[in-house]
């Protein structure tokens, strides 16, 4: 494209894969404008738990299902519904059911594992073009396990592994300590994932990123989307709270959870609800780990990321507006206490944010099904991260008529 004919884009949302599209789209000669209410990164990509998490599975399926009751009613559980909230997550909660039938599961891993493939090599391009290669570590991750029945009831995820060809090697107790001193004795068994990398700071990525977009000649907008108008020559207008207008070419939806009403607005909604997560990040935990390290019993990860050490994971069901309960993470420092006893809790600080979840676990990247030129990212769910390079190549690919190297038809808008 030259500066005269340069297509106009908005992208909204300036998370990890906000920024992500702003600056692959802007790299590839397009005229951004990035919008957000904050600033990039300032919001749920802020408190991530930093993984590049390459082994995708699917959160609902029959192993699941026998796990739901008893979760929900145990207050260290990985899941936690706010009881005043059931009724209103109860549509979303069947979905979620329905989506984990074997006739469909299959094909929802599959379709989570074609993005995932790419994800690190995606990955390594985006911070090689940001001049930013250092972010990513070059270690793995270890999932832990303190007991043979722990690891036994995660078979269904060793095997998902093996039948997408993805590496990973089975560490017995004597060998664990080696790779991870910290680590308890009482730790039985662990699967070391040597393409799970690390960001060494996942705020300090999208930092990059929105830079390295307006270096680039994009530009960034601060403000509240309040909804989009279709213009009778084809261009789109952005409608500010503030009164502002913003007329482009095409807008690409990124703004994690809130996306919904925007696309209800455009009179295609979509069953996105928060799985709300908590961090603790510690600035003098007085220990140094070389992996991070996930417990998939007790659905929380360990981190070494921003300075220190982060621990996060599970799973709270209370909407947008209910205020934080930092029981949860206070209740993952301990459990992260109880895998690596060394652990200190000083300079310490507690964080929640909203991860964009849909029903069967994969994201919507995919044009409107209503509105010419208006394009969709969301509902990464755990993976933002992880999927946010790969996202914006795909994205980018069909917003200039190119035909992704993905079969897209999974990630559809209208697929509900």
């Amino acid at each position: 494209m030259t500066n005269e004919r340069k297509q106009t884009v908005a992208v909204v949302g300036a998370g990890v894969i906000g920024a992500s599209i702003a600056f692959e789209m802007q790299r590839r000669g397009f005229q951004v404008t990035l919008i957000d209410k904050g600033e990039p990164g300032r919001g749920t990509s802020y408190g991530n738990m930093a993984s590049i998490a390459l082994d995708f599975a699917a959160g609902s399926g029959p192993a699941t299902w026998k796990k739901i009751p008893r979760w929900l009613i145990d207050a260290e559980g990985p899941v936690w519904l706010r009881p005043s909230y059931a009724p209103k997550i109860l549509p979303w909660f069947l979905r979620f059911l329905a989506a984990g039938r074997p006739s469909r599961l299959r094909r929802i891993e599959d379709a989570g594992m074609s993005l995932t493939r790419r994800a690190l090599g995606d990955f390594r391009i985006m911070l090689s073009a940001i001049g930013a290669p250092d972010l990513m570590t070059e270690e793995g991750c270890l999932a832990v396990y303190e007991t043979e029945a722990e690891f036994s009831a995660d078979h269904g995820h060793i095997e998902l592994m093996q039948r997408y060809g993805f590496n990973f090697e089975i560490l017995n107790s004597g060998a664990i300590r080696d790779y991870e001193p910290e680590l308890s004795p009482s730790i039985a068994k662990a699967v070391l994932l040597p393409d799970n990398k690390s960001i060494r700071d996942p705020y300090q990525l999208v930092v990059n990123l929105a830079d390295a977009a307006q270096a680039a000649g994009a530009r960034f907008v601060p403000g509240v989307v309040r909804n989009i108008e279709r213009k009778s020559a084809g261009n789109a207008v952005v409608l500010l709270e503030d009164g502002g207008r913003i007329e482009v070419n095409s807008v690409i939806l990124a703004a994690g959870v809130h996306t919904r009403e925007l696309a209800a607005k455009l009179g295609e909604p979509i069953p996105l609800e928060t799985e709300r997560g908590y961090h603790t990040q510690i600035m003098k935990p007085g220990i140094s780990m070389r992996y991070s390290v996930i417990w998939p019993h007790r659905a929380f990860m360990v981190t070494p990321t921003a300075g220190g050490i982060r621990v996060g994971g599970n799973v709270e069901l209370a909407g947008l507006d209910a205020p934080p309960d930092f029981r949860r993470p206070r209740l993952l420092v301990r459990h992260a206490q109880r895998a690596l006893p060394g652990l200190k809790i000083e300079e310490a600080t507690e964080w929640m944010g909203h991860r964009p979840a849909l029903p069967d676990t994969i994201p919507i990247i995919s044009p409107s099904s209503k509105m010419p030129g208006i394009w969709y990212a969301t509902g990464h769910g755990h993976l933002g991260l992880t999927l946010s390079a790969t996202t914006a190549q795909l994205i980018a690919d069909m917003v200039m008529g190119r035909e992704p190297t993905v079969d897209m038809i999974p990630f559809r808008i209208n697929r509900y």
